[in-house]
């Protein structure tokens, strides 16, 4: 059952890059990585000052309050368990406590009647004047030690004040206990410790900016060096060099740069050579046909067999000129990705055998013997496009032939292996050099090879057969020729009919080695 349809293969081309997502770096790639780190490190700082400076404002505004409150509480009970049984007690225990009181320049003492007045006071404070801040009200409104912080209105000094409701010891209310302290000191200590903060901030935001300005020196001193180069590569500088510093990300990027101005600049000598090559494989054919259509036009081949001699040259280049532009034609389809596969189902034996048929007598005027080797009772159907196939062993044959003649035979064999159609050629020829094997499948290559050709034989060959599945290996060594092998995927299953590197052929000759892995492209 077969069935005939059309498949197109094409490759991928990628898109320019869109400009307007382009986003605008002022500064470069410093000023962005200043920015980036800087903006990150001024937070954390930032929040760092934020929490030194609220935590020790708390630390100290609390020590104080807690204090106050102590020696509030302290002072308080004391009046209320031995000062308090009369009013004339507790005013002449309260102006002894303020004439002995021995703290008087760090903490004022006042005495409260239970109006609110002032009647005694460590400071000198008039009597009966009342204190502007909210702590005495609530203390005496509500019975319980009240604390208050802010600005006296009497002195405009900050202050922090903490007031004490006094009881008889009956439980009455008689005054009450007022002890003010000033915070000018402890406000003063937590400036410093904010302008110490900054300070170290700004000494860390410094060391950060040269550590980076470092760090980015080293990064982008070989970026540049990097742009120098690729714009000199660029220019048609191929061949250029980095040299490599750091072994880290940016050596990498080195090598692969350097790696990939030796391969621009051996595809451009492969590219200059092929120009030159094919202008002489080009000039050559329409030297002979320019020169016998001249001699034929001149009537200068009178005799029959000159005559018939200058028009088999003529055909017979003019056939040579038809295969190379059809040639060229598609390796410009296959880079294009226009190379277009007819498949169908068929057996590929049979284009093999019309390959090996077509180049049989060729090769036998030229004294090379070309044996083919097939088991008949095996099947060889695959999927793909017959005359493409046809088209791989022609090419393959022909370079045999080509750089294999000095052996004078070449075998061809098919086989079926692990569902895959499996096709070898071989020659007997001098083989291909260990260093050149790993390219000889490279467009425009051609390696120390004298023999004519474009160089793109065997790249539009792989291209063919890479479209229907498969895999094309070149084995070779010096002095043991060169083998082919074609695989394809096989549409039936069979057994293996293999015998040693060529079915059929008598005891199993050596394989050429596998050659080395080709280098990262």
């Amino acid at each position: 059952m077969s069935q005939n349809r059309k498949t197109a293969v094409r490759r991928r081309v990628p898109r320019a890059p869109d400009a307007s997502k382009v986003q605008h770096s002022p500064g470069g790639l410093k000023g962005r990585w200043l920015v980036n780190s800087l903006s990150f490190v001024v937070v954390i700082l930032a929040a760092v000052i934020i929490f030194v400076s609220v935590g020790f404002s708390q630390y100290y505004y609390t020590t104080i309050r807690n204090n106050l409150e102590g020696r509030v509480n302290t002072t308080a009970a004391t009046f209320r368990n031995y000062w308090t049984s009369s009013y004339e007690q507790f005013y002449a225990s309260a102006r002894r406590y303020v004439v002995e009181y021995e703290f008087k320049d760090k903490l004022e003492v006042q005495f409260l009647n239970q109006y609110s007045h002032v009647i005694l006071s460590t400071s000198g404070m008039s009597a009966d004047s009342v204190p502007q801040t909210g702590d005495v009200e609530k203390a005496l409104t509500t019975l319980s030690v009240s604390t208050w912080i802010g600005e006296d209105p009497l002195s405009g000094e900050r202050v922090m004040s903490c007031t004490a409701p006094l009881f008889t010891q009956g439980g009455s209310l008689i005054g009450g206990l007022r002890v003010v302290t000033s915070l000018t000191i402890a406000e003063r200590q937590i400036h410093r410790i904010i302008l110490l903060s900054l300070l170290v901030g700004v000494v860390f935001v410094l060391l950060v900016i040269l550590s980076n300005r470092y760090f980015l020196k080293t990064i982008l001193e070989p970026v540049v060096r990097i742009n120098e180069i690729v714009k000199e590569i660029t220019a048609g500088r191929y061949g250029m060099r980095l040299q490599k510093i750091y072994d880290d990300e940016i050596g990498q990027l080195c090598d692969n740069i350097n790696y990939m101005s030796e391969e621009i600049a051996r595809a451009e000598r492969m590219k200059n050579d092929f120009i030159s090559s094919l202008s002489h494989e080009l000039r050559t054919p329409l030297t002979a046909i320019g020169g016998w259509s001249e001699t034929l036009l001149a009537g200068g081949a009178e005799d029959p067999e000159a005559l018939s001699q200058g028009l088999e040259i003529i055909q017979k280049e003019s056939k040579r000129l038809t295969s190379m532009v059809e040639e060229l034609m598609d390796y410009a389809r296959m880079e294009s990705g226009r190379m277009k596969l007819v498949v169908e189902n068929f057996d590929l034996s049979l284009e093999l055998y019309e390959a090996v048929y077509m180049y049989k007598n060729l090769l036998e005027k030229e004294h090379i013997t070309l044996e083919y080797n097939e088991n008949g009772t095996e099947n060889y159907f695959i999927s793909g496009d017959r005359h493409r196939m046809k088209q791989v062993f022609l090419n393959v044959i022909d370079n045999a032939a080509k750089y294999g003649a000095d052996g004078r035979k070449i075998k061809v064999s098919i086989l079926r292996r692990q569902g895959q159609v499996v096709v070898k050629v071989r020659d007997y020829g001098p083989g291909i050099p260990e260093d050149e094997l790993p390219f000889v499948k490279e467009k425009f290559y051609k390696g120390s090879s004298k023999q004519r050709g474009s160089g793109i034989g065997l790249a539009v060959t792989e291209e063919i057969v890479k479209l229907h599945g498969g895999t094309l290996d070149i084995l070779s060594q010096l002095g043991q020729g060169t083998v082919a092998v074609i695989s394809v995927p096989a549409l039936f299953q069979a057994p293996s009919t293999e015998k040693g590197v060529f079915p059929n052929a008598g005891p199993p000759e050596p394989e050429p080695k596998q050659p080395p892995a080709s280098p990262k492209a």
